[in-house]
């Protein structure tokens, strides 16, 4: 049985009386002061999130973005020196090997961050398809992440000892050193607020978060955990990999058809034309209760007294104090507007198909 992993920031998580649990073979504080509580200061001033279980792979060499252009689905011709992209790999089949954010550093250099269930699956997935040219290194074990996420989080950032000035947009980062030490600082996120994370070596990770307490005092900033960091994406209506989306589903299945391009070879792209041309037989929907009940990964979707699916992932809108939920149905049953029932505790509650995400956060409605 394989060793649970602790991030560096483990001691630093018991002291502030992080509750921790076992998740994608790390011990990660899933709650602190509450989960509500910790939702609740993301979308109204800032928390920080220990990301370190994430996975990070590096790419190199003068074949890298013939490489890359082969293993994920979206273009990435089209990004610039500091520039980020969400995308996918698939296998043959369309399936999805996982969902990442790839960085361009500079020409013929990048950085693969991917989900830490997924790590080494990734890792080996590029390995088999290696080709001459290119050099890859999974940096995980060394490397630390930190995310500051909220309305407040530029104001944290600014207010931090960065040796070069912060001027990045949203999915842009930069090379910097705060405090002595060199880190890329990108804004990104996994929330749907305005948000920053920030990638350095494991040692210094303590050190940091420290700091950015102690320059953060007077804005509210909290320590916020997985249960948060749950609910912060399905109000945006973000796939989870192992619940909304895995190697049985397909991009286009899942509503990433956006992350897809056509025009360039891939592995599954003839697989993914097939089930475009054939059409979809399902797709991953969000749903809102219209009674009482909490929709739970696994729980049976009805359309008139048939199943026809099962909840992927749901919770307690703490936003819009609402029970919301994903899963899969058959496509005739994917309209907005669309009535359908869960089975929650050998009950059927009724629920709605919405449009995704839940939540429009105020920096998106603009």
């Amino acid at each position: 049985m394989e060793k649970v992993k602790k991030t560096p920031l483990y001691d630093v998580h018991v002291n502030m009386g992080g509750r921790m649990v076992s998740f994608a073979g790390w011990l990660m504080p899933v709650q602190y002061s509450g989960i509500i509580e910790e939702h609740n200061c993301v979308r109204k001033s800032a928390g920080i999130f220990d990301l370190s279980h994430m996975g990070e792979i590096f790419v190199s060499g003068v074949k890298s973005v013939e490489y890359l252009q082969k293993l994920i689905t979206n273009d990435i011709e089209k990004l610039a020196d500091g520039r980020a992209l969400y995308t996918v790999m698939c296998l043959e089949s369309g399936g999805i090997v996982d969902d990442l954010l790839v960085y361009r550093i500079k020409k013929d250099e990048y950085m693969l961050v991917v989900n830490a269930l997924n790590t080494a699956k990734v890792f080996a997935w590029m390995r088999k398809n290696l080709v001459s040219g290119v050099e890859i290194a999974n940096k995980s074990e060394g490397t630390a992440l930190i995310a500051i996420q909220g309305p407040l989080s530029k104001t944290i950032v600014l207010s931090l000892d960065f040796k070069n000035p912060v001027s990045i947009k949203y999915f842009e980062f930069m090379s910097n050193n705060i405090n002595g030490i060199d880190c890329i600082l990108a804004r990104t996120g996994y929330t749907g607020e305005d948000g920053f994370e920030i990638f350095l070596p494991s040692d210094y990770a303590a050190v940091l978060w420290d700091s950015i307490f102690a320059e953060a005092k007077d804005t509210g900033l909290m320590p916020v955990g997985l249960g948060a960091r749950d609910t912060l994406r399905m109000e945006m209506g973000y796939s989870l990999y192992g619940n909304d989306i895995t190697e049985e589903t397909t991009p286009l299945e899942a509503g990433l058809s956006w992350v897809i391009d056509f025009n360039k070879e891939f592995i599954g792209k003839e697989a993914l034309l097939k089930q475009k041309e054939h059409g979809l037989k399902r797709k991953l929907i969000g749903f809102m209760m219209l009674d009482r009940g909490i929709p739970r990964s696994h729980y049976e979707i009805f359309s008139s007294g048939e199943k026809v699916g099962e909840v992927t992932s749901g919770t307690m809108s703490s936003t819009l104090k609402k029970a919301i939920g994903m899963g899969y149905v058959p496509v005739e049953l994917a309209k907005p507007g669309t009535r359908i029932d869960i089975s929650i505790r050998k009950a059927m509650v009724e629920a709605r198909v919405v449009k995704k995400p839940f939540y429009i956060p105020e920096k998106r409605k603009n």
